[in-house]
């Protein structure tokens, strides 16, 4: 009965070691795309583990899970496991980690269910504020100007996605930085970063105990924006993606000497003026492979009683 807790130590040491290995490569801010495809990896390894000690555990506690996920397997591959032998702590752990489960489901759940209330609290906002003419009909590729002192852009995902741009932006952009901002936007709605922003969040804020989600959700957040700004600075230039930034966010106090919520915005721009060299295309091969292969090692420990058994 040791895959269990091989399986929740491989978790744990996944968990701990991986984000501060990501911490100190520097690839990430070269390659942010591979880098949001690791990050999903290595949290998919902790879930994975979590998910597949609870089912050996439960297995071992209950005769009746043993018989449902044991049933296709031969009495060999049963014994290997040795679920016989496990002591009370199997039903304990099982029920742990399936209450882990539960709440990371219904963290999900509200987490979409919040962003839905806010992106309709948005829509009808911008609904009041820029009503469509008679007869012209809501469209996804339809830019809304936006009256507001501020420049801003965002993009407004959803069942109808709507891009937004306020007039003040129009006025102090110049057309292709105007062109870099909506590239920008539309690399966030082509990607679907919403969705790795929503999970991150659901499972940082479900367990804020855990340094591995709140790492996980504050790297979702820098890395979207990074792997948007290489979309922009790839089409139109990254001079002219650096000032459209700080042409944006220059009124904010982003780039003053006090730390601000926008901090991020002053890295970005000097990521962008920096030209930070991408890799080869073999090495990001190379690091895409190695990720995928991360959450085939628990798959992999679960399953070697078994096919040690049948050899």
């Amino acid at each position: 009965m040791t895959v269990p807790v091989a399986l929740l130590l491989l978790g744990a040491l996944t968990a701990a070691l991986a984000p501060r290995l990501l911490a100190r490569a520097d690839w990430p801010e070269r390659e942010p795309v591979v880098a949001l495809w690791v990050w999903q990896c290595v949290v998919a390894a902790v879930l994975l583990c979590c998910a597949l000690s609870m089912a050996l555990s439960a297995a071992a506690a209950w005769q009746t899970v043993r018989g449902g996920l044991f049933a296709p397997a031969p009495s060999v591959v049963v014994e290997a496991y040795a679920l016989g032998t496990a002591g009370p702590w199997a039903a304990t752990t099982a029920v742990l980690l399936a209450s882990g489960a539960v709440w990371t489901v219904a963290m999900l759940i509200r987490e979409v269910r919040q962003a839905g209330a806010l992106r309709r609290s948005r829509r009808a906002e911008l609904r009041r504020r820029a009503p469509l003419l008679p007869g012209e009909e809501p469209r996804p590729d339809r830019l809304l100007v936006l009256e507001a002192e501020r420049p801003d852009a965002w993009w407004l995902p959803g069942n109808s996605p709507q891009l937004v741009i306020t007039t003040a932006a129009l006025r102090r952009l110049t057309g292709r930085q105007l062109d870099a901002v909506l590239a920008h936007e539309r690399g966030h709605a082509q990607a679907r970063h919403h969705w790795l922003l929503h999970s991150s969040s659901a499972l940082a804020n479900g367990f804020p105990q855990v340094p591995v989600f709140a790492a996980f959700r504050d790297q979702m957040h820098r890395l979207v924006e990074l792997a948007a700004d290489d979309v922009a600075s790839r089409r139109f230039g990254r001079l002219t993606t650096a000032l459209a930034l700080v042409e944006l966010n220059e009124g904010r106090g982003t780039f003053g000497p006090c730390p601000t919520p926008h901090a991020l915005v002053g890295q970005r721009v000097n990521r962008l003026l920096a030209a930070p060299g991408r890799l080869t295309p073999a090495h990001r091969l190379r690091l895409t492979a190695a990720a995928a292969l991360v959450p085939v090692v628990p798959v992999l420990v679960a399953f070697v009683p078994g096919l040690h058994a049948l050899r």
